[in-house]
């Protein structure tokens, strides 16, 4: 068959529906199976791991390359965000200069399936001189990389996904999982907390939901609405009129929350028959209004919000009730909270 002929019928093949959908259950069930085999034969040597791990004084530095290189970036990246401090090198690099950022203290986990790469190979003796200690982590108990490492982590998988056997894709994932097995475990060990999480996670939206304070968004001083228990209605729609809140607050002498005039409450009054332009504002306000100390999490405001009957705003107060501050619905959108 001519080249011409030979393209032209690869182009006709095209995606059938049936075969596509066939093969990808397929390829999916035998990485789930993967996947299942590695849990059924986890022992001592993945604890062994973990405490290798876990004492490690210094960094992991997690090594690759290939296919198994982008699956020890992840790693390397899991293990930092977990609480682990990490970094991933470059196998090739490594004997080109970046065996200087390894130290003593350092454990280095080092990723290849068939556990003869070259480039990992060639960095044991090395390592080893370094005083580092060595976990492997292949789909072969016999090669070079798992004999001379302190720690072997098996991987290997009865067949890969790839329907010419070629590709790694069940042994990665394995890999993978493995990473993020060995991660999670020694987060559970440290006490990382969710705190702890949102911390290495400023830029995020988990981090603002985290680390973001009532105190942090919430309104001050002359921007929070409010007037004395003696004001009329008149003088309550001028100051939610001049604050653009939709609302004020109501309070004492003390500077004691007592309530809230909002415009749901405006227009309660409005759809009633009768003069309310002399009518205090005590009678007409909404007594026991939700409020929310300013140390709880902003995120927390969406919870007291979306209770029945939903508001948009919430006062800030402190233990003995005094209003120190008030925040929109708004104000959590634009800190990017909600």
């Amino acid at each position: 068959m001519s080249a011409t002929v030979a393209a032209t019928a690869k182009a006709s093949l095209g995606v059938d529906p049936k075969r596509a959908l066939a093969l990808g259950r397929d390829v999916l069930a035998t990485e789930a199976n993967a996947i299942s085999a590695l849990s059924a034969r986890l022992g001592a040597p993945f604890l062994a791991a973990a405490r290798t791990l876990f004492e490690c004084r210094g960094r992991v530095v997690v090594t690759g390359i290939g296919k198994s290189g982008h699956i020890a970036r992840k790693i390397a990246a899991t293990l930092a965000s977990t609480g682990t401090p990490a970094f991933f090198v470059h196998a090739a690099e490594a004997s080109h200069g970046d065996l200087g950022m390894i130290t003593a203290d350092d454990v280095v986990l080092l990723l290849s399936n068939s556990g003869e790469t070259d480039e990992l190979v060639s960095l044991m003796p090395h390592l080893k001189r370094q005083g580092a200690r060595l976990i492997a982590l292949t789909g072969n108990e016999q090669s070079s990389l798992a004999q001379a490492a302190d720690v072997h982590l098996d991987a290997s998988v009865d067949a890969e996904a790839c329907p010419l056997g070629l590709a790694p894709t069940a042994s990665t994932t394995a890999a993978l999982a493995l990473g993020d097995a060995l991660a999670l475990t020694l987060l559970d060990a440290r006490g990382f907390s969710v705190e702890d999480f949102a911390r290495s996670h400023p830029g995020g939206s988990l981090g603002r939901r985290l680390l973001t304070h009532v105190s942090d968004v919430m309104r001050l001083g002359s921007e929070v609405p409010a007037v004395p228990l003696t004001a009329s209605l008149a003088d309550a729609v001028v100051e939610m009129s001049g604050k653009g809140m939709g609302m004020t607050a109501v309070i004492d002498a003390e500077h004691r929350v007592q309530g809230i005039f909002t415009d749901g409450d405006l227009r309660r009054c409005l759809a009633r028959a009768g003069d309310f332009r002399a009518v205090g504002v005590a009678q007409l306000m909404t007594r026991q209004p939700r409020t929310i100390g300013p140390d709880r999490l902003a995120i927390d405001c969406v919870e007291l919000m979306e209770e029945a009957p939903k508001v948009s705003q919430l006062l800030v107060v402190d233990a003995e009730g005094r209003l120190l501050g008030a925040l929109h619905l708004h104000d959590l959108f634009r800190a990017r909270v909600v």
